[in-house]
């Protein structure tokens, strides 16, 4: 018997794995992205090693956590460290990707999850702050940034910049002595956009099936650049894997029905 077809949450989720490798080293953030980490680790890339921000390494498996400071990431630790000693391991060059969130993200993948609107001290919203976010931008070798994707979240300049990405563009990261290759892609609810590698503006790489480039535009306050060649349509996740997605990886729905619970 067919199953539901997948929702934007599942969709995003399928996307995130499908940039996780077998064999990597995963900083795993709060959200969908430990969704799509838990999904690739069931899935196609189950020898990779899943790090969280709060100190657990590599737990054995369990309940979905209800952020990356939950008790289940903590569960039959190979190791269990320190933050600071957490955020080492993207310093010294052990982690290979990480995924990361934030209220807007701009042109060149800079993140703000600071304040929305005013100034620092007469914002209209104030938010969590940078966290870890800015260590992991600044040190890991390759970022992955997520989000729903809509003009406010997509702006044309940041209220606020907490954790770099490509800066001001081309070389202007490395010239600030930042590590790693910074921002490689956006996954969002429209697909996926990466960066273009002379200039370092987003460009739309492949988009979910249904969509089109115009509709991606029209939910991003900056101009998306084209790739060269035809865009990429992103398949819709099989019956396989979103029967493991939502029976295996996230059964009580913490962050995959849609619409969300309203809190």
């Amino acid at each position: 018997m067919a199953i539901a077809p997948a929702n934007p949450f599942e969709q995003l989720a399928f996307n995130l794995a499908s940039l996780i490798e077998d064999g990597m080293v995963v900083y795993v953030g709060t959200g969908l992205p430990m969704v799509g980490a838990l999904l690739a680790k069931k899935t196609h890339a189950p020898n990779i090693t899943m790090v969280y921000e709060s100190g657990g390494q590599d737990p054995w498996e369990g309940p979905m956590p209800w952020s990356v400071g939950g008790a289940a990431t903590f569960r039959r630790s190979a190791l269990t460290l320190e933050m600071p000693h957490s955020f080492a391991m993207a310093a010294n060059g052990y982690v290979d990707i990480c995924f990361q969130g934030a209220a807007q993200i701009d042109m060149y993948g800079n993140l703000n999850t600071h304040f929305i609107g005013g100034g620092f001290h007469d914002f209209k919203h104030r938010l969590s702050g940078s966290g870890g976010g800015n260590d992991l931008a600044s040190l890991t070798e390759k970022v992955v940034l997520v989000g729903l994707q809509d003009a406010s979240k997509f702006p044309a300049k940041l209220d606020f910049l907490t954790s770099p990405g490509h800066l001001t563009g081309g070389d202007s990261r490395q010239k600030a002595g930042l590590l790693g290759q910074g921002p490689i892609a956006v996954v969002s609810q429209l697909g996926i956009m990466d960066f273009h590698p002379v200039s370092k503006r987003m460009r739309i790489k492949a988009i979910n099936t249904g969509l089109n480039a115009e509709i991606c535009q029209a939910c991003t306050g900056f101009e998306l650049l084209m790739p060269d060649g035809e865009i990429e349509q992103i398949p819709i996740p099989p019956d396989d894997v979103l029967t493991v997605l939502r029976e295996e990886v996230d059964p009580q729905k913490i962050f995959i029905q849609f619409p969300p619970r309203v809190k």
